[in-house]
């Protein structure tokens, strides 16, 4: 197929825009999966029973009846914050260290092993997160306090502002990266099973003939990294989730310490908690994402990813 222009002499800010644009579009139509798989992890948090258990559909429908429609959007706003910083960083560093292997070959970096784009998604991911872990946290914090709503009591924050003074105010500068181990431990495994096999699906579909690379290409792709992605993730997800969610008075002292609790109360498969909505939510995010980043990226005169 004819490129009209390699990724590495691709300006970085219009790529940078792309991607930001894309990943709005994207949040914005999923958030409200992203708001169950939360709640559902959060279920039997720190607890020994951990004997409340509740399914996507039945999160779904407390949530609609004890916080109305708006409820399912609780905390959109940081998670777009996040994805302005988080998503550009990944994609275009990972397109990076591709171009910085393979120069401006017209084969842009496909003949590279499985492997070598896992390692680059992975270490793209991990720099992504470290920036953008202060937005993620406060998300998770303005999605957690819709169930206390739910129960009659009094959110934490009003707001994103509110939440990060004051979380910075009662948690100290270190307080806004709370939960940053397993954070990254998430991203590195998300990058790398998303990044790495969208890339090499993609091209192994067109290769082999089964679609050019348009949208029946993307979505393929972008359902097999979506299921690679979560099931390597979500362990790390779970964990991730419970260590931000922890205030001043917290039941974990390290992600470790979350892990082997969590098994132990719980069960092995608790940290699987969430893994369809996560799943759910991935495959369509990445299709509305991709879909749209290639779809810009060609009306900007730039090769597809």
């Amino acid at each position: 197929m004819e490129r009209s222009r390699v990724a590495g002499e691709a300006p970085t800010g219009t790529r940078i825009l792309l991607a930001s644009l894309s990943a709005v579009v994207a949040e914005s139509v999923t958030f409200p999966i992203d708001l169950t798989k939360t709640r559902m992890q959060l279920y039997g948090s720190g607890s020994a029973s951990g004997a409340h258990r509740i399914g996507a559909i039945g999160v779904v429908s407390e949530i609609a009846r004890k916080e109305g429609v708006i409820g399912l959007y609780k905390g959109l706003s940081p998670a777009i914050i996040r994805h302005m910083f988080y998503t550009p960083i990944r994609i275009i560093g990972y397109e990076n260290l591709k171009g910085f292997i393979v120069g401006s070959e017209t084969n842009n970096g496909e003949s590279l092993p499985l492997a070598t784009k896992a390692l680059f998604g992975g270490f793209s991911g991990v720099i992504a997160q470290v920036v953008a872990s202060p937005a993620d946290l406060v998300k998770v914090r303005m999605q957690a306090d819709g169930r206390l709503v739910s129960q009659g009591l009094k959110p934490r924050y009003s707001g994103p502002v509110e939440a990060f003074t004051k979380i910075l105010q009662s948690e100290g500068v270190k307080g806004l990266w709370k939960g940053v181990l397993p954070n990254i431990q998430r991203a590195f495994l998300v990058n790398m099973g998303e990044l790495a096999c969208y890339d090499h699906a993609k091209h192994f579909v067109i290769d082999k003939k089964i679609a050019e690379d348009n949208i029946f290409a993307h979505s393929l792709a972008s359902i097999m990294s979506g299921l690679a992605s979560t099931t390597l993730s979500c362990p790390a997800d779970v964990v991730k989730t419970r260590m931000m969610n922890q205030g001043e008075n917290a039941v974990y002292r390290n992600s470790y310490d979350c892990l082997v609790k969590t098994v132990r109360f719980e069960g092995v498969r608790a940290l699987w908690k969430g893994f369809f909505p996560t799943w759910a939510r991935l495959g369509p995010w990445q299709f509305v994402f991709w879909v749209s980043y290639e779809k810009f990226r060609q009306l900007a005169g730039i090769s597809s990813f």
